[in-house]
């Protein structure tokens, strides 16, 4: 179970919403949302005399949010409030810098027409911090708009913090800078509503989540089996499309005696869900296996290290890149 509505606003308009996915809900986006907001513009000035006069290039949202403490899997995510054409792509991202503390090479890649994503090639090494300057000033998306200011967010890569989940086994291992931690049982999605496979940074969390069946398309008629209206405790979001961790009062003793599928979601013990809950942050990397359902794509959320490298250059226009030394 889970909820449907989006990281951030822009977000919704671009991002690749595979299906009904699993869990599904009407819960609300604001914790996701304040995450991404742009911020304030660390200069303000008009576009340049050269250019044409018009509407202003801005930005939407960035993620992380400026001095959060992340995960290592978590990109940088900007989004931007109008299309940028293909043809002013690369001079955008040499205007979308990224420093760091430690070096650290990566990428650009686009979403769509609105969303970039900056990934390092592997995940960041933890204590890294990092800096984007959106340095748009005069620089145009292509479309007659040009920037008008910039945008600077900092942050920081705490703790590697990891949870890896077998489907098959019924398991969650979760490790905290290489050590095994814990090691607990779950159930995930059944054969008619599988969970997605592969790696999903952690979008947000919160204690509650008002959750339905209707509002992902799986049932909306209340003698279903497949119907359901909860509010449920201790939720970690994984996709846009509504995959969590949590706890279920529909299957409140998870593992492989009980081996009840969700609607898509992994399913913890009370206990285990509240103690996982204190574990993980935004940007921790959540690995699902053995799900049939294929890898969530990488908009979805933020699941960019289910591209390999080469696919997420394919998706950049100026190519693999070094972070400047902060």
């Amino acid at each position: 179970m889970g909820r449907r509505k989006g990281i951030g606003i822009a977000l919704v308009t671009v991002a690749v919403l595979a299906g009904s996915s699993a869990c599904g809900g009407a819960g609300s986006s604001k914790a996701s949302a304040d995450d991404g907001k742009a911020g304030k513009a660390n200069t303000s000035a008009s576009p340049s005399p050269t250019k044409p006069a018009g509407p202003p290039m801005l930005l939407d949202t960035i993620t992380p949010q400026t001095g959060t403490t992340v995960g290592v899997a978590m990109p940088i995510s900007v989004i931007f409030t109008n299309p940028v054409a293909a043809k002013a792509r690369a001079t955008v991202e040499k205007h979308l810098k990224v420093s760091a503390s430690q070096p650290v090479v990566g990428a650009w890649h686009w979403m769509g027409d609105r969303r970039a994503d900056w990934r390092p090639k592997m995940y960041w090494p933890s204590g890294t911090k990092v800096k984007i300057d959106a340095d748009l000033t005069g620089i145009s998306n292509g479309n007659g708009r040009y920037g008008v200011h910039g945008y600077t967010h900092t942050f920081t890569i705490g703790d590697d913090v990891r949870a890896d989940v077998s489907v098959t086994g019924h398991t969650m291992k979760v490790t905290r800078n290489g050590k095994l931690v814990r090691t607990l049982s779950i159930n995930a999605g059944s054969a008619q509503y599988p969970t997605w496979d592969g790696t999903m940074a952690v979008i947000d969390k919160q204690e509650k989540v008002h959750m339905t069946s209707c509002s992902v398309g799986i049932s909306c008629d209340k003698s279903s089996p497949n119907f359901y209206d909860l509010t449920l405790p201790w939720d970690i979001h994984l996709t846009q499309s509504g995959t969590y961790v949590h706890y279920s009062t529909g299957d409140p003793n998870p593992g492989s005696g009980s081996a009840r599928g969700s609607h898509g979601c992994v399913h913890l013990s009370m206990s285990d869900a509240k103690w996982f809950y204190g574990q993980v942050k935004q940007g921790d990397p959540v690995t699902v296996t053995g799900s049939p359902r294929g890898n969530a794509p990488a908009d979805n959320g933020y699941a960019a290290f289910n591209l390999s490298w080469s696919q997420w250059l394919a998706g950049s226009a100026a190519g693999e890149q070094t972070a400047a030394q902060l």
